[in-house]
């Protein structure tokens, strides 16, 4: 999915992907303990394609693409079609049967186009509803493992424009994740047992 299209999802998002709120209590004369400089980071592209659910999410969006495309064609393979015939008819056309012909290629265009827009939202409305899931699961397993270690930051060194080149290898939280994740996952479905239709009987 990621090589097909604009990556809006495949980082989860931001190159800070949690930050810490620290509120600061600046007319109280009690000393202040430090705030915690703890920090972390997260290969969140590794995390997601760890998880089961992420691959089933992407093998339904790749479906649903491929059938956007394939209408796509279809229509643009009516358009050509129609062009060639004008082109071959055009020579005996009378000058007001010739514009009514360049008009209809124009509207047709037009409607092409309009669909094309169409689909490429409808695309990316789907991405959403099959990845959100995902990611948000992601965030908060991350986000308790930044609370749970008291961690100011936890960068995404995956994420789109990040500027890290190189990072402390005892930061990475993504095995962490990954294994909070796995031991949380959701039960698959149980696979339904083949049965026999309403009213029928063996023959």
């Amino acid at each position: 999915m990621a090589t097909e299209r604009s990556k809006t999802l495949w980082a989860l998002g931001a190159t800070v992907v949690i930050v810490a709120g620290l509120a600061a209590r600046p007319f109280d004369s009690a000393p202040q303990a430090p705030p915690s400089a703890g920090l972390g980071w997260v290969n969140s592209e590794a995390i997601l394609q760890s998880l089961p659910e992420y691959a089933s999410a992407e093998s339904t969006y790749q479906v649903d693409l491929a059938g956007y495309r394939a209408e796509v064609q279809r229509m643009s393979q009516q358009l050509d079609s129609a062009k060639t015939a004008f082109d071959q008819q055009a020579i005996v056309l009378s000058p007001s049967a010739k514009q009514q012909k360049q008009d209809s290629l124009v509207a047709m265009q037009r409607r092409i186009d309009q669909r094309y827009q169409e689909l490429q939202q409808r695309a990316q409305q789907r991405e959403r509803e099959l990845v959100q899931p995902v990611e948000q699961r992601v965030k908060a397993v991350i986000e308790g493992i930044r609370a749970e270690k008291n961690l100011a930051f936890i960068f995404d060194v995956a994420a789109q424009g990040s500027a890290v080149v190189a990072a402390d290898k005892t930061l990475d939280l993504t095995p962490l994740v990954v294994q909070r994740l796995r031991a949380s996952a959701p039960a698959p479905a149980p696979a339904k047992a083949p049965g026999r239709g309403r009213g029928q009987g063996p023959r």
